[in-house]
């Protein structure tokens, strides 16, 4: 029988870069990927369940005909679980909007910073108090103070713009995003 003769100070293993050496770190490679591909196929199940449903994504952008809406009407459509109001403002209620004073504003919004087309105003139609939906969709409800919309909850009042004049609201009514995808027709979100 031959005997195998080691390099001094390897203790009787195989010396550092020779045939052991190159198998032992193949394996721990192999075991290694085999290991984070375990791994991953683990977690992605968690991961990919964050992703929003089909149904979820569907909602998320509406699209709004504005066609039938007459000039000094109101709309109040569904987005994203919330009621969203569309008015289509009279030339009366886009002046009054633009010349407000800024200064008087609890929170300062200039109206052309608030539309993209001065008729068409669209805002979140929840109160930025408590959540409550203010009333002056329909032309039998009280519409406040300043022609807008009036919060029977707290007693806020927004102009026609959807800005807060009076009442314990600290901010103006929600703009969402939106576009317009033609003349009479909208796109939310």
């Amino acid at each position: 029988m031959a005997q195998t003769t080691h390099p001094p100070g390897t203790g009787g293993h195989a010396a550092p870069g020779g045939e052991g050496a190159s198998r032992r770190d193949f394996l721990y490679l192999a075991t290694g990927a085999v290991g984070a591909v375990g791994v991953a196929s683990a977690v992605w199940p968690f991961i990919d369940s964050m992703n929003p449903a089909a149904d979820t994504l569907a909602l998320a952008s509406i699209d709004v005909d504005l066609a039938p809406v007459q000039e000094g009407q109101a709309i109040t459509v569904t987005w994203r679980g919330k009621p969203v109001f569309v008015r289509h403002r009279t030339a009366k209620e886009i002046e009054e909007a633009r010349t407000v004073n800024l200064g008087d504003l609890r929170d300062p919004a200039a109206d052309d910073a608030r539309v993209k087309k001065p008729e068409w105003l669209i805002v979140v139609g929840i109160c930025t108090h408590l959540g409550c939906v203010p009333l002056g969709q329909k032309p039998t409800d009280p519409r406040g103070d300043y022609d807008g919309w009036f919060c029977p909850c707290h007693g806020s009042h927004y102009d026609t713009a959807g800005r807060i004049r009076k009442g314990p609201a600290p901010a103006n009514l929600v703009v969402p995003q939106y576009a317009f995808t033609s003349d009479t027709a909208v796109r939310l979100g």
